[in-house]
C-alpha cells in the first residue's frame, strides 16, 4: 500500500490494517475470543499489511498506577505473541516507543477544530456526570488526555496511513473523527493522510460471562486466560475454578435442558466445531448434568489454550525476549513514521532553511 492512496476503495488492493491495544488490565477468555483469536486469523492467510500497537500512552488517560501500566504492557505483549502473532508477519510495537505519533497529534492538533473534540461521546459523558452533580464544575476532573485522545487516535491511524481499523460499534466516531482530522490537514495544507475507514464485525461473539452477562472485568465475570499474573496460583487450577462458578439453574441431572439458555454452552460454542455442538446439544437435550458440562467445557477450552499457557509463560519469565521483538517491531514502524513525519512538517513549513554541507 503506497502513502498516495487516499480512499482505499477497491477491494482487490491489500489493505493496512492498524489495531491499537490498551494497556490496562489482564486478558481474559472474552478478549481472546472477541478481539486476540479473530485478529490474528485475519491476516495469517492474508496479503494485507497490518500494525499492532500497546497503547500505553492511552492507557494513562484513566490509570494512573505506573507499575500498573508497565505490567500490564507485559502481561499482553506476552499474551498476543503466545496466542500466535508474528512478529516478522505484522509490525508489532509499544506506541511510546514512536516518538513521531505524539509529535504528529501535536501537528494535528493545531488544525483539528475544538468543535469536533467536544462532540466526542467519552468528553460528552464525562460532561453529563458532573452536571448530574450538584455545584460541580462540568470539566471537573477531566483531564486534556481525555478530552484529546481522538487526535491522539487519529495521530496513530494517520501516521501509517491505515486503511482498515477495526473497532466495536462504540469506537465508530473515533474513526469519523480521524477522517474529518486528516481531510482538514489535506485541505488545508496537502493530500498526505489516508483517510481509514472502520471495520465492524457485527458477528464478533461477545462471550458470556459467569453470570450469564457479558463477559467484563468491570462485571467480576470473567473467565482467566493465563491466570492472574500471580506465581503462586496454578493458571490452568485458576481457569478450572473459574468455570466451575458458572452460575446455572437447579436442574437435576436426568432433566433434559435448554441449551440456549446455558452460559456454558454459549461459551463451549466458541470453542468448539458445528459438529461438536451440535452433540453437546443433543447431551443438553438428552439430560447431561452441570458438573459434566463444566467439565466437558473446561477440556475443550483448556486443549486449545493450553499449548498457548505455555509460550506465555516462557515469555512472561523472559522480559528480555519481550523487549528484544518490540524494540524490532518499533524500528520496523519507524522506518514509516519517520518519512511520514517529515512530510507533514514540510508540509506546515517547517524544514531547513537552507542545505547544509
Amino acid at each position: 500500500m503506497t502513502d498516495s492512496a487516499k480512499n482505499p476503495t477497491n477491494d482487490s488492493t491489500p489493505r493496512r490494517i492498524l489495531t491499537g491495544i490498551t494497556t490496562t488490565g489482564i486478558p481474559h477468555l472474552g478478549n481472546y475470543v472477541g478481539a486476540i483469536r479473530p485478529a490474528i486469523q485475519s491476516i495469517q492467510d492474508s496479503d494485507d499489511e497490518a500494525f499492532f500497537f500497546l497503547a500505553d500512552y492511552h492507557g494513562i488517560i484513566k490509570c494512573y498506577d505506573p507499575q500498573q501500566i508497565h505490567e500490564s504492557t507485559k502481561i499482553i505483549a506476552a499474551t498476543w505473541l503466545a496466542c500466535g502473532l508474528d512478529p516478522e508477519r505484522v509490525t508489532f510495537y509499544r506506541q511510546s516507543d514512536v516518538p513521531e505519533i505524539p509529535e504528529l497529534a501535536w501537528v494535528l492538533n493545531c488544525s483539528c477544530a475544538k468543535g469536533l473534540m467536544n462532540r466526542a461521546h467519552a468528553y460528552k459523558a464525562s460532561v453529563d456526570a458532573n452536571m448530574e452533580k450538584n455545584d460541580v464544575d462540568p470539566d471537573q476532573g477531566i483531564t486534556m488526555g481525555l478530552f484529546g485522545y481522538p487526535v491522539l487516535m487519529a495521530a496513530d491511524i494517520l501516521m501509517f496511513n491505515a486503511t482498515h481499523v477495526p473497532v466495536g460499534r462504540d469506537q465508530i466516531q473515533h474513526i469519523e473523527m480521524a477522517r474529518d482530522i486528516a481531510g482538514t490537514f489535506n485541505h488545508k495544507y496537502k493530500e498526505l493522510f489516508t483517510l481509514p475507514t472502520a471495520m465492524v464485525d457485527d458477528d464478533m461473539p461477545l462471550l458470556t460471562g459467569l453470570d450469564g452477562r457479558k463477559m467484563s472485568k468491570s462485571y467480576g465475570n470473567t473467565i482467566p486466560l493465563f491466570g492472574d499474573n500471580n506465581p503462586q496460583v496454578d493458571a490452568e487450577k485458576q481457569m478450572h475454578k473459574a468455570i466451575m462458578k458458572i452460575v446455572t439453574n437447579s436442574q437435576l441431572p436426568e432433566e433434559a435442558k435448554n441449551p440456549d439458555d446455558s452460559a456454558i454452552f454459549e461459551i463451549y460454542k466458541a470453542f468448539a466445531t458445528p459438529a461438536e455442538v451440535a452433540e453437546m446439544r443433543a447431551r443438553y437435550e438428552s439430560g447431561i448434568g452441570w458438573g459434566e458440562a463444566k467439565e466437558a467445557l473446561f477440556d475443550k477450552i483448556n486443549s486449545e489454550v493450553a499449548p498457548f499457557r505455555a509460550r506465555y509463560n516462557e515469555l512472561m519469565a523472559n522480559p528480555k525476549e519481550l523487549e528484544e521483538i518490540l524494540q524490532m517491531g518499533a524500528e520496523k514502524a519507524r522506518r514509516h513514521s519517520r518519512k511520514q513525519l517529515d512530510k507533514a512538517r514540510r508540509a506546515i513549513g517547517i524544514k531547513p532553511l537552507a542545505k547544509l554541507k
